[in-house]
C-alpha cells in the first residue's frame, strides 16, 4: 500500500490513493525471475498476455487484444514513449535494456490516455531505470546457455566533482534461433550490441539535470516473408535478414519552486532503421513539459504539454509499401489532472482529461474520472469511468500489403491487396473499472481488480472494387480489401494477485485472471473474420505462481510457474510453463546464478502471427543458461 508509482498521474502517489490497476516490478524481481530480455519480465504481470512469435518477436498486450504490433499498449522508457507510428506498437527486439539498471517496471492495465495521450487505451508499460548515482560501481556480466550462447554487460559509473554522476555500459548477445512447426530450421536467430550513458547533475538545490542516450546495431534472421508471385501463384519464401541500428538521446530538467511546486521539462531525439520488407526509416523529436502544484490543502493538480514530430521514409517492396512512401506526422496535446480530497484521509477524486490533435485523425478527447475510499490505512476501494483511443498507424491510412496471387477460373491472373484507408478514423474504447486492495498484517497483501470495456469504431477490412493494374507484369486484376471502422465490441475480466510471506525467508506470489471478449461486425460491414480473429487471439484463463526462497544467507532458490489457455483463433493449445534458478552470492562482489526456463517440454507454441503470416512462429525452446556477475 506504501508502493509509490508515477505513471498513472504523472506525480508520486502511493498505491493506497492510485485508483487505477498497476502492477509494480521492482528490481529483486527482476534479478530473481531469471529473465533475459523485458518480455519475459513482463509474463508475472496479471492481466498482461506475453507470447513469444519465435526468437525475435513477441506479441503483448493487456486486456486482450494481442498481436504482433498490439497497437492499444503504450511503452514507455523513463518517460519516453517507445511506440512506433508505422505499425501502431512496440518494436520489442530492440528494447535491449541492461536489466540490472532497471529501478522498477509500473504496468497499468486500462486506459492511461487522460495522461498519456493516444494509444494507452488497454494498458501503459512504463520502465524507470536508476538514476546514476545508483550505479556507482564497475559491473561485468557474462554467460552463456543453449540458446543464448553468449551474452555480457560492461559498465561503469562514477561521479565528476560533487555534483554529477555518470554511468557508461556496453551490451551484446547472440540468440540461436528456434526450430518452426512445420521444419527443420527457422532461421530466426539473432545478435544485437547497445552502448549507451547516462549522467545527472546537481545544477542547484531547485534544479537537476538528465542527459542520457543510448545507440544499438544489430541483425537479425526472419526468412519467412511469404512474397507474391504473378508469374507462378503461390507463395515464395526468400531468406531474409534484417539489419537493425538506431539510438536515442534525452535530457530530463526538474526544477522545484517550493515543496507544494515543482516542474519537468524533457526532450527527446529518437531514430531506428529497419532493412525489412518495408525498409523503415524513422526520426523523431518530442517536446514534454509538466507542472505539479497543491492548490492548498485538499487539491493536488497536474497539467502539462506535449509537441511531437516524426518522419518517416521507406522503400516497400512486392509485399509491403506505404504509399507516399515518404510521411510526416506531427502531434500536440494538453492535459490536466485535478486531484480532490473530497474527505479528509478517506475520499480522493481525481478528475482530468487530454486533448490531443495529430496529423491523422484530428482532434480528440480523453477525459476520465477516478475516486478512491480508503476504509483504513490498509484497505481501500476504487472506480473509474474513462474514454481513450487508438490514433490510425501508417499502415491503416497508407500501406499496400499483396497477400497473395490466384488464377481466376478464364485464367487470368488475380492479386489479393489490402489497402489502408486516409480516411480511417480514432478507434476508440470507454473503460469501466473498479479494484479493491488490503493488507493482512505484515505477511498478506491482496489486489483485486475487474473491468468492462466498450469499444467503438475498431479497424474492419472492407471488400474494395476491383481493378485492373499493369505493374507487375503480367496485366492482372486487383481484389482489394480496404481499412474501414465498422467493428464493435465489449470485453469484460477480473485480475487477482497477491503477495503472501510465508517466512522470513519466503515469499509467493500467485495470480490469476479471466477474460471474455466478443467483437461484431457494425451495420454495413462485411468483414466477418476480424471478430472471431480478435476474440481468439487471446487466453480466456491465466494463472500464475511466482516462489523465491533463500536457502540460506548466500543462496536464493526462485520458481514460478504459469498456465496459459488455448488460443481458439490461432488453434495454440494450453501450455504450461516452468522456470527456476539458483542464485549464490559468493561474495559481497560476485554471484552466480544457474537457470532453467520452459522445463516441462522440450518445445511448444504460443502464438500465430495473424498478419498473413508475414512472420512465421516457431516452437520456444527448452533452454538453460548461466550467468556470472562481477561488481567492483
Amino acid at each position: 500500500m506504501k508502493v509509490e508509482v508515477t505513471s498513472v498521474s504523472k506525480k508520486e502517489q502511493t498505491l493506497s490513493r492510485t485508483a487505477a490497476a498497476v502492477f509494480v516490478i521492482t528490481q529483486d524481481d527482476i534479478a530473481r525471475s531469471g529473465a533475459t530480455n523485458v518480455p519475459d519480465i513482463l509474463r508475472m504481470v496479471p492481466g498482461l498476455n506475453v507470447a513469444q512469435i519465435n526468437a525475435n518477436t513477441w506479441a503483448i498486450s493487456a486486456r486482450g487484444l494481442n498481436g504482433q504490433f498490439s497497437n492499444e499498449l503504450l511503452v514507455l522508457i523513463d518517460g519516453r514513449n517507445v511506440y512506433t507510428p508505422t505499425f501502431g506498437g512496440v518494436f520489442w527486439d530492440t528494447l535491449d535494456l541492461p536489466l540490472e539498471n532497471i529501478e522498477r517496471i509500473e504496468v497499468i492495465r486500462g486506459p492511461g490516455a487522460s495522461v498519456w495521450g493516444d494509444n494507452a487505451v488497454n494498458g501503459v508499460v512504463n520502465i524507470i531505470r536508476k538514476k546514476a548515482a545508483d550505479t556507482q560501481e564497475g559491473m561485468v556480466t557474462a554467460g552463456g546457455g543453449n540458446t543464448d550462447p553468449i551474452f555480457g554487460t560492461m559498465q561503469y559509473g562514477g561521479s565528476a566533482g560533487e555534483q554529477v554522476d555518470y554511468r557508461v555500459y556496453g551490451k551484446y548477445f547472440n540468440n540461436h534461433g528456434m526450430r518452426p512447426v512445420d521444419g527443420p530450421e527457422a532461421g530466426d536467430g539473432w545478435h544485437l550490441m547497445r552502448a549507451g550513458a547516462r549522467a545527472d547533475a546537481r545544477l542547484s538545490e531547485q534544479d537537476t539535470l538528465t542527459v542520457q542516450g543510448d545507440i544499438y546495431a544489430g541483425r537479425e534472421g526472419d526468412p519467412t516473408y511469404t512474397l507474391t508471385s504473378l508469374s507462378a501463384p503461390g507463395p515464395l519464401n526468400p531468406e531474409l535478414f534484417v539489419n537493425l541500428s538506431g539510438g536515442y538521446v534525452q535530457s530530463i530538467w526538474n526544477h522545484t519552486f517550493s515543496g507544494r511546486s515543482d516542474t519537468t521539462l524533457s526532450g527527446s531525439y529518437d531514430t531506428y532503421e529497419r532493412s525489412d520488407l518495408l525498409d523503415d526509416h524513422r526520426k523523431t523529436g518530442s517536446l514534454d513539459f509538466r507542472h505539479h502544484y497543491l492548490a492548498g490543502d485538499r487539491q493536488e493538480l497536474v497539467w502539462g504539454a506535449t509537441f511531437r514530430y516524426t518522419t518517416e521514409q521507406s522503400q516497400g517492396s512486392i509485399l509491403l509499401s506505404l504509399v507516399p512512401a515518404k510521411q510526416d506526422e506531427t502531434m500536440f496535446s494538453f492535459f490536466a489532472q485535478d486531484e480532490i480530497e473530497a474527505i479528509p484521509n478517506r475520499v480522493y477524486v481525481t478528475v482530468g482529461s487530454k486533448f490531443e490533435h495529430n496529423t491523422y485523425s484530428g482532434f480528440a478527447v480523453m477525459p476520465t474520472v477516478r475516486a478512491v475510499y480508503q476504509f483504513n490505512p490498509r484497505r481501500m476501494v476504487w472506480a473509474a469511468v474513462s474514454r481513450a483511443v487508438r490514433s490510425p498507424a501508417e499502415i491503416d491510412t497508407s500501406l499496400r500489403q499483396n497477400a497473395g496471387a490466384v488464377t481466376l477460373p478464364d485464367g487470368a491472373p488475380a492479386e489479393i491487396s489490402s489497402f489502408g484507408n486516409p480516411n480511417v478514423k480514432d478507434e476508440g474504447l470507454v473503460a469501466y473499472e473498479a479494484g479493491y486492495r488490503m493488507t493482512l498484517g505484515k505477511t498478506l497483501s491482496v489486489d483485486v481488480a475487474a473491468y468492462y470495456n466498450d469499444y467503438d469504431h475498431q479497424n474492419s477490412e472492407e471488400p474494395g472494387t476491383p481493378f485492373i493494374e499493369t505493374t507487375p507484369a503480367p496485366p492482372h486484376l486487383v481484389l482489394p480489401t480496404i481499412e474501414e471502422n465498422l467493428n464493435h465490441g465489449e470485453t469484460h475480466g477480473a485480475e487477482v494477485a497477491a503477495k503472501w510471506k510465508v517466512t522470513s525467508r519466503w515469499t509467493l506470489d500467485p495470480s490469476f485472471d479471466f477474460e471474455r471478449l466478443h467483437f461484431h461486425p457494425s451495420t454495413g460491414s462485411q468483414d466477418l473474420g476480424s471478430g472471431p480473429s480478435t476474440e481468439g487471439n487471446d487466453p480466456w484463463q491465466h494463472a500464475r505462481l511466482r516462489s523465491q526462497l533463500d536457502l540460506t544467507r548466500k543462496i536464493g532458490w526462485n520458481a514460478s510457474v504459469e498456465f496459459v489457455d488455448r488460443l481458439e483463433a490461432q488453434n495454440v493449445p494450453s501450455y504450461t510453463r516452468v522456470d527456476t534458478n539458483v542464485i549464490w552470492r559468493i561474495s559481497g562482489h560476485l554471484t552466480l546464478g544457474v537457470y532453467g526456463q520452459n522445463l516441462l517440454r522440450d518445445r511448444h507454441l504460443e502464438f500465430f502471427d495473424p498478419n498473413d503470416g508475414s512472420t512465421r512462429s516457431t516452437l520456444i525452446r527448452r533452454s538453460g543458461y548461466a550467468k556470472l556477475t562481477w561488481r567492483f
